[in-house]
């Protein structure tokens, strides 16, 4: 089942976009190896389950697998030929607010050829632009 907030304060929010660098989220944390947004758009929940089994099917439940985006925000959508008025439409799907910069997977405990080809397979499930950047060390 596809990824969305168990409670939420308000059913439905406005659809606005920011299209701004991310500034939080924006660097490997949690492995070695990420995957980085190059563009600002909305991933869906499906898009994100969908990459997250391409990335662990390839890994064959080796290594660590991990999700920095959550689908937080409610999209909606009226159905095809319908009048105008009649009030805000249902909910359709869930989506996350990704940001140019930010960091969409992470990968620990493998190798970076392997790393590199599940982070690649989880990229073609996403429909931003990406690329794969690793841990920079701080001294």
């Amino acid at each position: 089942m596809a990824m969305m907030p168990k409670r939420v304060k308000y059913r439905k929010e406005q659809r606005r976009v920011r299209d701004r660098k991310a500034t939080k989220g924006n660097y490997v944390a949690f492995g070695d190896y990420g995957l980085q947004s190059m563009d600002t758009l909305w991933v869906s929940a499906q898009q994100i389950d969908a990459a997250r089994i391409a990335a662990q099917h390839f890994l064959k439940r080796e290594g660590k697998f991990f999700i920095r985006v959550f689908p937080d925000k409610p999209i909606s959508k009226k159905p095809l030929e319908t009048r105008m008025g009649t009030g805000k439409a249902e909910v359709e799907y869930w989506a996350a607010r990704v940001k140019k910069g930010t960091i969409l997977f992470e990968i620990a405990g493998v190798s970076e050829a392997s790393a590199k080809a599940a982070l690649y397979r989880a990229a073609m499930k996403i429909p931003v632009k990406s690329r794969m950047v690793g841990r920079r060390v701080s001294v």
